[in-house]
């Protein structure tokens, strides 16, 4: 069950990745100067792309505590 524990290691950076660039996207969307629809819209984007970066780290934390609990 290593595989497993490596295996979910991996998607939880994968997932991490995916927070960092959200937080990145946020950044340059604030520092662009949008008006405040546009704003609002490039965000909700960014949400949808934080929900599933943080879906797929606790995924792979998952993996890691089944894969300690069977070893």
């Amino acid at each position: 069950m290593e595989f497993l524990i490596w295996a979910g290691a991996g998607v939880s950076v994968l997932g991490l990745i995916g927070i960092l660039y959200c937080i990145v996207a946020v950044a340059k969307a604030k520092r662009a100067g949008l008006p405040d629809d546009a704003l609002r819209a490039r965000l909700q984007k960014v949400v949808v792309l934080n929900m599933g970066a943080l879906f797929v780290s606790v995924i792979g934390l998952m993996m890691v505590v089944v894969g300690i609990f069977l070893s």
